[in-house]
């Protein structure tokens, strides 16, 4: 079972590059992606979605193969080519698997202008080897399909609570105040 992760980030920088340590560590085994996408809103408030695979080309790729080998079946091999490919890139381009590119565009709509939303569908993850890498990023978590258990820990990876950090700095100043004392 799979389940989806929706993140909002205040660039699209940091966007891509999660979705591109998430990728790294994908092919280290320690999490798996069944789909992935990224939706900027530009400036002028249109939303753009980025999807992580082109069904397109594969399609058009995988098209082209069986054209050519049916098109050599009638000693027409570019005939064949060419026509699987248009059929493969068409088949591609309305064929809808992972995340529903509808809620894509709704949650896109959502955002802020210059802010982006990365969308994943994660199958499995050993999260104390993803974890150092959630917690470099400063995300919100929009909407998961997680427990609520599940979901209060992620949340709190990405909590960078900076009275924490005053106040250990606060409680150290007294000891180095102390040991100049000394």
């Amino acid at each position: 079972m799979s389940d989806l992760i929706v993140l909002a980030f205040e660039n699209e920088i940091d966007a891509f590059n999660m979705r591109d340590e998430l990728i790294k560590l994908q092919k280290q085994e320690v999490i798996t992606l069944q789909d992935a996408a990224i939706v900027v809103r530009h400036g002028d408030g249109k939303p753009k979605v980025k999807q992580a695979t082109s069904l397109v080309g594969a399609g058009a790729l995988g098209g082209a193969f069986w054209g050519m080998l049916i098109g050599l079946l009638f000693f027409a091999p570019w005939l064949g080519l060419a026509i699987g490919a248009v059929t493969g890139a068409i088949a591609g381009k309305f064929t809808d698997t992972g995340i529903d590119d509808k809620f894509i565009k709704e949650v896109g709509d959502t955002i802020e202008p210059g802010h982006s939303a990365l969308f994943l569908l994660v199958t499995k993850v050993t999260m104390d080897k993803v974890q150092p890498t959630l917690e470099e990023y400063n995300a919100t978590v929009i909407k998961t399909s997680l427990s609520d258990d599940q979901e209060a820990k992620l949340k709190e990876l990405f909590v960078h609570d900076e009275d924490a950090t005053a106040d250990a700095t606060e409680e150290a100043a007294p000891e180095a105040d102390e040991a100049t004392e000394a």
